[in-house]
């Protein structure tokens, strides 16, 4: 029985992105009401907490598992961990009187400047008390080789409920899997290499039968990957003050909209809700940039947007499932209603020409690479810079949900940021409420709060069209 499971090459790039100033973790902040969740002694039940998140923990083995390297191509591979323990995971701090927003953005943005530890599973829960108005919050750190947005989204519904509920299952008890020494990784390793290679014989051999269908898909293919590959990723984006160089230091910040009018915006314009996030980005930055009075040079400004490409029915909640877009951003174009036709113009465009697909099939393609040349190619596709910031929008439910008893009041998500990235930008749409996370660099983004006002602003231009 085999005890381990090889990383996809795109977690592992994920990895491989990692540095000391650039931290791969996808996180949120999450608000819940206290009340139901309050001891006899008024703190927060941090005890019954854990013991919930241990109970579900058998729905997300990942969890439970850190990595380890096959020997000589240093591989990594997810084993089980045999000395989990599930208080370093869901740790309980609280804040100072009299707790507000900004001292809880202020801890936020410590705890997400700290990097995961490698030789555990990768994740942490952080339950935070001590805030005004009744509530507590939740602060969750993920690797990105272990989730995408989406995936995200789905261990949400693992962990949290459609009704309130005081029931705690019992669990099955963890046994973890005995871990495979290294002749046994080399091996195992080496087999699976023989049996992918006799596969693709198979299916070459099965694809004979159908010529004119593989042909025409074969060049649907190409055709993706050349578009893809012509968005940008072989030229450098804009220089701007939103780039440079970062260091390992985070502010975080938050906003709330009200999902009904970036509905209305798109309804009024057409387009996808989408279009509309993209449209209010490009208007903020583009206030931002003349407000800092900086010069840039002619390059266009482009976003990273990640794109969902889970097979039907592929309900997983590990693992990285998505392609990324490059969208320029009309960032000179002064009339809103114009910046929001170009910008669903150049999305449309990105749809019609596979983008998602080809750059899906370009990480295919890259995935029988050495792990030091997976090193080395995401370093430098970084470095490069291709794009100026990652802009991510991930629907939720448009209902309450409850921890236990807790009904959560928020949720706000962080996208990591790139090399040479000063803010990445992840939405998160929750019972009628489209909530923004900005993830900043502490030193370019020194005023995060006046870029979350150029959002507002830029929001709010379009409303009144």
């Amino acid at each position: 029985m085999q005890t381990y499971e090889r990383l996809s090459f795109l977690d592992t790039s994920f990895l491989a992105l990692e540095s000391r100033t650039t931290h791969m973790h996808v996180a949120s902040l999450g608000l819940f009401d206290a009340g139901p969740m309050r001891d006899a002694n008024g703190g927060i039940d941090i005890e019954r907490i854990r013991a919930y998140v241990g109970s579900r923990l058998h729905l997300i083995p990942r969890y439970r598992q850190r990595l380890a390297f096959v020997p000589i191509e240093r591989h990594p591979v997810w084993v089980d961990d045999e000395h989990f323990d599930l208080e370093y995971h869901v740790r309980h701090t609280s804040l100072p009187k009299p707790g507000t927003p900004e001292q809880l953005l202020d801890l936020a943005g410590r705890v997400l400047s700290q990097q995961l530890d490698r030789s555990k599973p990768m994740w942490e829960l952080w339950v935070v008390e001590g805030l005004e108005d009744d509530r507590f919050a939740v602060i969750s750190k993920v690797h990105h080789c272990m989730i995408d947005g989406m995936a995200g989204v789905e261990l949400m519904a693992v962990l949290l409920g459609m009704a309130p509920t005081s029931d705690i299952e019992d669990a099955p008890p963890f046994k973890p899997r005995p871990i495979p020494d290294g002749a046994e990784l080399v091996v195992r390793e080496t087999a699976r290499r023989a049996g992918r290679f006799l596969s693709a014989l198979r299916s070459v051999r099965q694809a004979t039968g159908d010529l004119q269908a593989v042909t025409l898909e074969v060049a649907r293919r190409l055709r993706a990957i050349s578009y893809s590959l012509g968005s940008g990723w072989l030229s450098p984006a804009a220089k701007t003050p939103l780039n440079g160089t970062i260091g390992p230091n985070r502010r975080f910040a938050t906003l709330d909209m009200p999902l009904q009018d970036v509905k209305d915006i798109k309804n009024k314009l057409g387009g996808t809700v989408n279009d509309a996030v993209l449209a209010i980005v490009a208007g903020a930055v583009r206030r931002y940039l003349k407000r800092s009075g900086a010069e840039r040079d002619g390059a266009p400004f482009r976003v990273m947007a990640p794109v969902s490409v889970r097979p039907p029915g592929g309900q997983t909640v590990s693992g990285n499932h998505v392609a990324m877009w490059l969208a320029e951003l009309p960032i000179d174009e002064p009339d809103p209603k114009e910046r929001f036709r170009l910008v669903a113009e150049e999305t449309l465009k990105l749809k019609d020409t596979d983008q998602a697909l080809g750059a899906s099939l370009l990480v295919q393609l890259s995935s029988g690479a050495p792990i030091t040349l997976v090193a080395l190619g995401t370093r430098l596709a970084a470095s490069a810079r291709p794009f100026n910031m990652t802009v991510t929008n991930i629907p939720g439910p448009q209902f309450p949900i409850y921890l236990l008893e807790s009904e959560m009041m928020g949720q706000y998500p962080l996208v990591p940021l790139w090399r040479s990235h000063g803010l990445g930008i992840a939405l998160f749409s929750y019972a009628g409420t489209l909530m923004w996370g900005f993830n900043g660099d502490l030193d370019i983004m020194e005023d995060i709060t006046e870029f979350v006002r150029c959002i507002e602003e830029s929001f709010d231009e379009l409303k009144q069209l």
